[in-house]
């Protein structure tokens, strides 16, 4: 089962999901107010977590191998504490369990909030109002993903963005208390060109996680399922 990041959907995940397809059954869920999941509140970790046990207790299955990034990193992280019985082995993509405060992402949506979808013509369009406030074309790339056309050819925004900015807080927070442990096998997945994860957590990692081991992919920044594909899945399959 995998878990996406922060203004992610399961999208983001069909082609690394394909490649781990020829070795698992893959699952890969819209977290609340992501994708085609319901709009709703409170948009918060404990609430995450619930809405993925009820999907699992919906569709019979007692116990999976889970992965998350970023984000669904920290639901996947909270899940396994909490309900150990349930995962058979974590994977977690470059996040770690501490507080990002200093990665909040004000400039994004800023922009996003900005964006006055009654006159927008194109995603290209909304691209270029971004430069203003998001420098890095990739992820003014990554936002437009999550604007879609209405029946009457309108722009809106797939994903619950009031919901999602007000709760930006306990979003970049670390979901986990100092009691929170997992003692399963524990994967994760670091980019070598990011800053998410650093020497410094390690400590608080080992702490929670007993039997972590983490891998570094060097090329990669904080999306190594995408931008380091091949080398990502190799690591996962055989960590």
């Amino acid at each position: 089962m995998v878990l996406h990041g922060l203004l992610g959907s399961s999208r983001n995940w069909l082609t690394t999901g394909g490649d781990l397809a020829s070795h698992y059954h893959v699952f890969a869920l819209d977290l609340r107010n992501h994708g085609k999941s319901p709009h709703a509140e409170p948009m918060d970790y404990a609430t995450m977590m619930a809405d993925v046990l009820a999907w699992l207790d919906a569709q019979g299955l007692s116990k999976v191998a889970l992965m998350g990034h970023s984000m669904g990193g920290k639901v996947a992280m909270l899940l396994a504490c909490r309900h150990p019985e349930r995962v058979e082995r974590l994977v977690v993509v470059d996040i770690a369990p501490k507080n990002y405060l200093s990665h909040a992402h004000r400039a994004e949506f800023a922009a996003m909030n900005e964006l006055r979808l009654e006159t927008l013509q194109s995603r290209g369009e909304a691209e270029l109002r971004f430069e203003a406030r998001v420098s890095d074309w990739a992820m003014r790339k990554f936002l437009v993903t999550n604007l879609e056309r209405t029946d009457d050819g309108s722009w809106r925004w797939q994903i619950n963005l009031p919901a999602i900015t007000a709760a930006l807080p306990e979003i970049e927070g670390n979901p986990l208390v100092s009691e929170d442990t997992f003692p399963g096998p524990v994967l994760f997945v670091t980019g070598g060109k990011s800053n998410y994860v650093r020497e410094a957590d390690l400590s608080v990692i080992a702490a929670h996680f007993p039997k972590a081991h983490v891998e570094v992919v060097a090329g990669s920044g904080h999306n190594p399922h995408m931008e380091t594909r091949a080398e990502f899945v190799a690591k996962v399959l055989n960590g």
